[in-house]
């Protein structure tokens, strides 16, 4: 279910966030608005009369990973906000690496250290409910109003514009700034929490594809004794489709940490279904793991064979269940 009520005339314990088509063009005309597209993690802030809690998209609570983020205020209990966790880079652009350093923190000793080193920003962009109010059905050109007159300011949030109209211009100024893309979203559309809808659509400047660990190849020369490249799939019809391996993009830290979390996930028989094959070169050598991680990557396009075209590592992401991988289209 998309959302789990606390009872009657509540408002809901979760909310699954709606979703973005992907698609190559954008749609364009008088009925649009274009938001950049953020290159973070997804969150729901639900506020309440103790603060402020932060819901991942699989629903785990992440309010101590990202404790700036829940200073938020203005709005009275049962507002809930749609949004992204961010950190920028040197040059004011959305970095997902360097976010990396904020999301695999075990103790609030590394995150209080860590929030020194790499503050975020939690960027919001839709009202889902006002003061226990459902503002759901309501299109999106009224949720946007709002919000924007909620006047949240401050370093560790803020409500970014959005723009009526030349859609391809900014997409264009997006990519020459090197930043991920736009989100196109319908003025009419309602919000539909849990959906992947067409009221809202992703154009991307750079290709990234969330894929599901099931295994990984020693590394030789330099990387003896360590991982060389990860195995990853997709799903379809209920099986992990191999989609390739990746071994460039790693840190020697993040080499490690990747160790570490796999080891314990050891099986002896590859997850990956026949179609498409994994070449057996890697069959000889591959080390098997049970299908749990989820990895960001950014490549160049997909072959015909089904796989991944120069590939490289971004990032592990807690906030995505495996099974839920698919390739974007």
């Amino acid at each position: 279910m998309a959302a789990s009520a606390t009872g009657a005339g509540s408002v809901p314990e979760f909310i699954d966030p709606m979703k973005a088509t992907p698609e190559d063009c954008l749609p364009e005309g008088d009925g649009w608005a274009y938001e950049i597209k953020w290159d973070g993690v997804r969150t729901v802030a639900f506020l309440g009369e103790d603060g402020v809690r932060l819901q991942s998209r699989n629903r785990r609570d992440v309010s101590a990973q990202y404790p700036e983020a829940t200073s938020l205020s203005g709005p009275g209990a049962g507002t809930v906000l749609d949004g992204e966790i961010v950190a920028f880079d040197a040059d004011g652009r959305p970095s997902f690496e360097l976010l990396q350093s904020r999301i695999n923190l075990g103790s609030a000793r590394d995150v209080a250290r860590r929030r020194g080193e790499v503050p975020v920003v939690l960027i919001l962009f839709d009202l889902l409910f006002l003061e226990g109010r459902d503002l759901m059905a309501q299109p999106y050109s009224e949720r946007r109003a709002r919000l924007e007159a909620l006047s949240l300011e401050g370093p560790a949030f803020q409500i970014p514009r959005y723009h009526r109209g030349d859609g391809v211009e900014l997409l264009e100024a997006t990519r020459q700034r090197r930043l991920e893309g736009l989100v196109a979203k319908g003025l009419d559309s309602p919000y539909r929490p849990g959906r992947r809808s067409r009221n809202w659509i992703k154009v991307k400047n750079f290709r990234r594809q969330e894929l599901v660990v099931g295994g990984w190849l020693p590394g030789q020369a330099g990387r003896a004794g360590r991982i060389g490249a990860l195995l990853v799939g997709h799903y379809r019809d209920g099986e992990l489709r191999y989609s390739g391996r990746v071994g460039t993009g790693f840190t020697d830290a993040e080499l490690a940490r990747l160790a570490g979390r796999l080891a314990p996930l050891a099986r002896t028989v590859s997850p990956f279904a026949s179609d498409p094959p994994v070449p057996a070169p890697t069959r000889r050598l591959g080390q098997w793991v049970e299908p749990v991680l989820v990895v960001e990557v950014a490549f160049t396009e997909w072959t015909e064979g089904g796989t991944l075209r120069a590939p490289a590592y971004k990032g592990e992401r807690l906030d995505r269940e495996p099974a839920t991988v698919v390739r974007e289209t």
